[in-house]
């Protein structure tokens, strides 16, 4: 645990970038590298039309995330059953160790901002190759992953 007689607050200006091990380009924000956190990160995450990440969990941390622009496919589940849609303004929660693979299947960029309980962001990705295949990037597969939606 820090001291809290030497922590000191910061403000973290999102410029530079780097690439994660899921496929994406994320801004840097707070996290154990940027600003010492000790249990959690968040940064920002532009996906563009046509993009996708690939199959992967974060074995032991949640992740939170809040769409502010664009409409995101989370297709999640053991063998990537179950697909969410999540648009701007609405949240998205990740338990931990949940297998998942978002894709931006739109015309226009999604930006969100992302929260997870591991300041190291990366030290948890855990691909997963085997379920990349179980999502195409065609039209039918969107479709039948659609008709599995929850309300």
């Amino acid at each position: 645990m820090s001291d809290p007689a030497q922590a000191t607050c910061r403000i973290v200006r999102p410029g530079g970038t780097y690439h994660g091990k899921q496929g994406f380009d994320y801004f840097e924000g707070i996290a154990k590298e940027s600003v010492g956190s000790t249990g959690l990160c968040m940064h920002l995450l532009t996906i563009p039309p046509g993009g996708r990440a690939k199959a992967h969990k974060h074995e032991h941390h949640e992740t939170a995330i809040y769409v502010l622009s664009g409409t995101g496919h989370t297709w999640w589940g053991e063998r990537l059953e179950n697909l969410a849609i999540v648009k701007a303004g609405e949240m998205f929660y990740i338990p931990a160790g949940v297998p998942h693979l978002p894709a931006n299947l739109g015309d226009e960029p999604i930006t969100a901002v992302i929260a997870r309980t591991d300041p190291n962001e990366q030290e948890s990705v855990v691909l997963l190759p085997d379920l990349d295949e179980l999502v195409s990037g065609s039209a039918a597969t969107q479709e039948g992953a659609r008709s599995r939606t929850a309300a």
